[in-house]
């Protein structure tokens, strides 16, 4: 303990691999949700971040973080979305630089580990509440994470955490995504990546070398040429080592549910630590069979997901 040995969860049997379990959600979900109040509010660095709200009138706030090259408005989103607003919480959504309809000001955008974005997110949103949980899918998983666990001043509001399909070790969740059966998948994250980078370099002509992207075939060369440069990294491998929160578990001090499958294409063995989740008093690990990467899809796939269900049992619990 807290490696939770059982998990109730069964996919449907038409979705029968990860890759089905992956794709059906992400392809063919919709989600009717009330539309959120949008506002930008600015960061210390002069750039911006849009935020999304759903309003009960509540005092305990659930703040959503998506994933790589994710927005406010997928559906894994609007369902953990809806399935708060459903139990009376106020809920927040909102969209890191460069992921919404406007290419943010600055050089840099964002990363997995970007946690001063999450930070000024959570303080923001803080004024008006006596509690707050973080959620976070994927990519918004490492960051919910790290930031939970990394040396430094965080809200006392901040009372529970989870998490679902997190690549904890980054490089080798990068170079699991990378292989044949999962092409797919890197192609279309890889295609985005690029353009928004050649997006970017009209607004800040001179700072970015467009010749590289030619010769950027995987997303690891993609970090090493762009994303850790960027962000003042060295290369892909330094700022995988210093932003997986596999590296920071340790330091969580607020009840934490981490949900991954084991089938999940996106996710290598070092992001499914057993030996680990047994040593750790805060952090709960959950490891179902199946699921895919953000899938849990249901059988009647008009409920909520098993993920959404998991979600809100267990903020409920840490109340």
């Amino acid at each position: 303990m807290p490696l939770l040995q059982q998990s109730s969860y069964s996919p449907p049997k038409w979705l029968f691999n990860g890759h089905l379990e992956t794709i059906y959600p992400a392809l063919f979900r919709t989600v009717d949700t009330p539309t959120p109040q949008k506002e930008r509010i600015n960061t210390s660095d002069g750039d911006f971040l849009d935020l999304f709200w759903y309003k009960n009138q509540s005092q305990h706030l659930i703040l959503i973080s998506h994933g790589l090259e994710g927005s406010n408005d997928r559906s894994y989103m609007l369902g953990m979305a809806k399935a708060f607003l459903s139990k009376g919480y106020d809920v927040l959504t909102w969209n890191y630089r460069g992921c919404g309809d406007e290419l943010n000001k600055k050089l840099i955008f964002y990363h997995s580990g970007a946690t001063y974005d999450l930070d000024t997110v959570v303080n923001h949103a803080q004024k008006n509440y006596k509690n707050i949980s973080l959620i976070g899918f994927s990519l918004g998983g490492n960051l919910t994470l790290k930031y939970l666990g990394e040396d430094r001043k965080r809200l006392d509001k901040i009372k529970s955490a989870v998490t679902i399909s997190v690549p904890l070790h980054l490089a080798s969740s990068c170079e699991k995504i990378s292989k044949r059966g999962n092409f797919l998948y890197s192609k279309r994250f890889l295609r985005s990546l690029k353009e928004k980078v050649i997006k970017k370099s009209l607004a800040h002509p001179g700072e970015i070398p467009l010749d590289v992207l030619k010769k950027i075939k995987t997303l690891s060369e993609f970090d090493d040429f762009f994303t850790g440069p960027f962000h003042g990294f060295s290369d892909a491998a330094e700022y995988y080592q210093v932003n997986s929160a596999l590296f920071f578990l340790d330091g969580i001090e607020v009840p934490t549910l981490i949900l991954s499958a084991q089938n999940d294409p996106f996710l290598s063995k070092e992001c499914l630590p057993v030996k680990l989740a047994q040593t750790l008093k805060k952090v709960f690990f959950e490891f179902p069979k199946k699921g895919g990467h953000v899938g849990f899809t249901k059988i009647n796939s008009k409920k909520e997901y098993y993920s959404e269900q998991r979600a809100v049992e267990f903020i409920e619990r840490e109340e």
